[in-house]
């Protein structure tokens, strides 16, 4: 014969509920806080009023009909632009914002220099892997934006 439920067994299903509970909590907690924080913008609420002027900006871009292309290797950070036409694209000021996407190693900016028409370079000293790249071409009153992710070979 087995012994009857007790209030006491009750509060041990129900602490051990909560107990559990709370321990999973915790344990997503402390992982959530030592990945990448998902943080896009700083203020979403900003952020959502600054879109329509955001697609105002990326449709101009994509009316001037640039072609730019980033690419990395193991020592140096290489920009291609080219006009509507094909032709490159010289005289340009281009810089490219890093970062590593996991926080892993501090973001840089480098500018990098034009070494032949329409291609600009720059040794960049990052670590092998996954970085993002920002990269912001202007010339006079032109301005383009590229974000890319770049692999630096190790």
């Amino acid at each position: 014969m087995s012994r009857p439920f007790t209030g006491r067994d009750a509060l041990m299903v129900i602490g051990g509920g909560f107990l559990l509970v709370i321990g999973v909590n915790v344990a997503l907690a402390v992982n959530a806080s030592r990945s990448h924080p998902g943080l896009v913008v700083e203020n979403s609420y900003v952020a959502s009023q600054k879109f329509n002027g955001w697609l105002a900006q990326g449709r101009a871009q994509k009316a001037m009909g640039w072609t730019v292309k980033a690419g990395a290797d193991a020592g140096a950070l290489s920009v291609s632009a080219a006009g509507p036409t094909g032709a490159p694209l010289s005289g340009l000021k281009v810089v490219a914002t890093l970062e590593h996407p996991l926080g892993a190693e501090r973001s840089r900016d480098i500018a990098l220099s034009e070494v032949a028409p329409g291609r600009y370079a720059a040794p960049h000293g990052l670590a092998a892997g996954q970085w993002l790249a920002e990269v912001r071409l202007s010339r006079g009153g032109e301005h383009y934006y590229l974000a890319d992710r770049l692999v630096i070979p190790g």
